[in-house]
Parts: structure tokens; C-alpha cells; sequence
């Protein structure tokens, strides 16, 4: 992955609060990953967590599955410290990876996730990660994605990254601060149509690539190794 890893250890320190202002339902997000993982994941199951810093998702998964084991894989030092800080006695459950999919174990695992992270990652890279994640799961196994993912032509990305920038505005984000945003989105992030990655979980090998969740930018979807 090209994304740069957190390195300041109070950006790390701020990330909850500021991903659950961008991110419509965040919350309620992890809830959902963790409800349609635990439909095929056993009670004793492994599962991966792909771009696991800051530990957030993972409270979640490790709160309403007491059952679970994690491998966390995230680049940041400082964000992988602050998962186990969030973590507390959990963090005795997760097993973390300094790096990028590469890093993670070869598994067999039966579940894993990838959230807010694969729209960092250029066509190339993110189908190259998607491959070697289903490389590492059980046959069947669910995997669970969400990101920004939303129309690119016609205008539309204009129009879908304003609406973005609204929501951030209505909830207290400075006007300035919010359109700026706009700008390095459109600079940094390579995004994809949600028809683009639904495609791209089918080319990398994954099967029932079903849309569960959609909240202006943010897609996600459900599918099975």
C-alpha cells in the first residue's frame, strides 16, 4: 500500500473523533462488519483486520465476540499503540503486524475486514492487496470492505464530494476546512464507482460481492472467499 503511515502520536490520539465526524454510522458500521462476519465465523474464529490502527473496529468485533482472535495489520506504530491502548485487557486477543498485507499472517482465516482504508491504494495496488487477502482466507470465509466510493463522471464526483463537505459543515467542521478537503481528496485518493469495486472484489477472486452499507461517499459491501 502507498498510503503514509500515521507518525504523530496525537494524531493518532485524535483519530476516533475525527473518523466517526467524517464518517456517517460509524459506529453503527462496525456493528453491521461484525454481525455479517459473525454469520460464517465460528465462536473460536481468526480473523484478520486489515488497516487494524486505532483500534476501533476491533473493539467492537472483540466486545461482541468474545470468542474471536484478531490479526491486526496497520503501518503506524503510533496507530497500532493506540489500538492497544483502546483495546485494554482485549488487546491480549489481537496479534499486530507493522505493515501492509504483506506483513499478515498466511492465515487459513475465517473472516477478515478492510475498513476506510483500500481507497488510499491506486487500481493496481488495491487489486493486488484483495488478492493476497483472499489468498489468506478460508474457502467461503466472509470479507468485509468500506470506503469512499462514489460516482466520478458527469460532474457526479463534484457533486458527491460537496455533499461531503456539507455533512462535515453540519456538523460543526469550519466551512473553509471542509472545501479544502475537497481538494485533496480529489489529489489523493484514487476512487473508484461503486461499480468499479464491486468488479474488482470479483476480480480478486471473491464471490456474492453484496452492498450493505452507503452513506454518502462511504460504500460497503460483503463477500465471500
Amino acid at each position: 500500500m502507498t498510503s503514509a503511515p500515521v507518525t504523530d502520536p496525537g494524531e493518532a490520539a485524535s483519530y476516533a473523533e475525527r473518523v466517526a465526524r467524517h464518517v456517517p454510522g460509524l459506529w453503527d458500521l462496525h456493528r453491521m462488519a461484525g454481525l455479517l462476519l459473525a454469520e460464517h465465523v465460528p465462536d473460536a474464529g481468526r480473523v484478520l483486520v486489515l488497516g487494524a490502527g486505532g483500534g476501533l473496529e476491533l473493539r467492537a468485533f472483540a466486545g461482541a465476540h468474545p470468542g474471536w482472535r484478531f490479526d491486526g495489520v496497520d503501518p503506524s506504530p503510533e496507530m497500532i499503540a493506540q489500538a492497544r491502548r483502546l483495546l485494554g485487557a482485549d488487546s491480549d486477543r489481537v496479534t499486530f503486524h507493522q505493515g501492509y498485507i504483506d506483513a499478515a499472517p498466511a492465515g487459513p482465516f475465517d473472516g477478515a475486514t478492510c475498513l476506510l482504508t483500500l481507497h488510499f491504494l491506486p487500481l493496481d495496488e488495491r487489486l493486488l492487496t484483495l488478492r493476497q487477502l483472499h489468498a489468506r482466507l478460508r474457502p467461503g470465509a466472509p470479507f468485509v470492505a468500506a470506503h469512499h466510493s462514489f460516482p466520478q463522471a458527469d460532474g457526479q464526483q463534484d457533486l458527491w464530494l460537496q455533499r461531503n463537505a456539507d455533512w462535515l459543515i453540519s456538523g460543526g467542521v469550519p466551512e473553509a476546512q471542509a472545501k479544502a478537503g475537497i481538494a485533496t481528496m480529489k489529489e489523493r485518493l484514487p476512487v473508484l464507482t461503486p461499480e468499479e469495486d464491486a468488479e474488482l472484489l470479483c476480480a480478486a477472486g471473491f464471490s456474492d460481492v453484496q452492498l450493505f452499507y452507503a452513506a454518502l461517499t462511504f460504500k460497503g459491501w460483503v463477500a465471500r472467499a
